[in-house]
């Protein structure tokens, strides 16, 4: 096996994403990490959370979250409620328009990958996070880029899948 065969997996699985996050986008009218920040909020205790919680599970940092927060909101797919007796902190809620929009998403591939990583064997996946460490150690990838993280439950679990945007 030469190294192009390599090359062309890799292209292969971004190309995937990629052709996802746009399709999500046309078909949905949101981006990725936009389905994950209501699916972060379904999952949540009365279907709401802070902006602080949903930056966490999202692994992106305030501006970013600021800015999803914002478009959805606008969209009426979540709204922002001041939390009584303290002003200074806001839950954000899923909207039933936010809730229906989630009813009609597909599965992401992200999440189809991670119920199938949860069957594999330690070894197994310590194996293939070795493999992914070097290629992200090859292309020079920076430890301090954000990505939406997700796991199989749709819980954060401190390491786990990005979408690319």
């Amino acid at each position: 096996m030469d190294y192009k065969s390599i090359l062309i997996k890799v292209r292969r699985i971004v190309r995937s994403i990629n052709l996802e996050s746009k399709k999500v986008q046309k078909d949905f009218g949101v981006s990725i990490p936009q389905i994950l920040c209501l699916e972060f909020l379904k999952s949540s205790p009365n279907y709401q959370a802070t902006q602080r919680a949903i930056r966490e599970h999202l692994n992106l940092n305030s501006s970013t979250v600021t800015g999803i927060i914002g478009r959805l909101e606008k969209n009426g797919l979540l709204a922002r409620l001041p939390k009584s007796g303290d002003k200074r902190v806001t839950h954000i809620t899923l909207t039933s328009a936010g809730d229906k929009l989630l009813e009609r998403t597909p599965d992401l591939l992200q999440q189809r990958l991670a119920s199938k990583l949860k069957s594999m064997t330690s070894d197994e996946l310590a194996h293939m996070s070795d493999i992914l460490g070097q290629l992200i150690e090859m292309l020079e990838i920076e430890e301090s880029e954000e990505f939406p993280v997700i796991s199989a439950d749709g819980l954060y679990e401190g390491d786990g899948l990005s979408p690319l945007e």
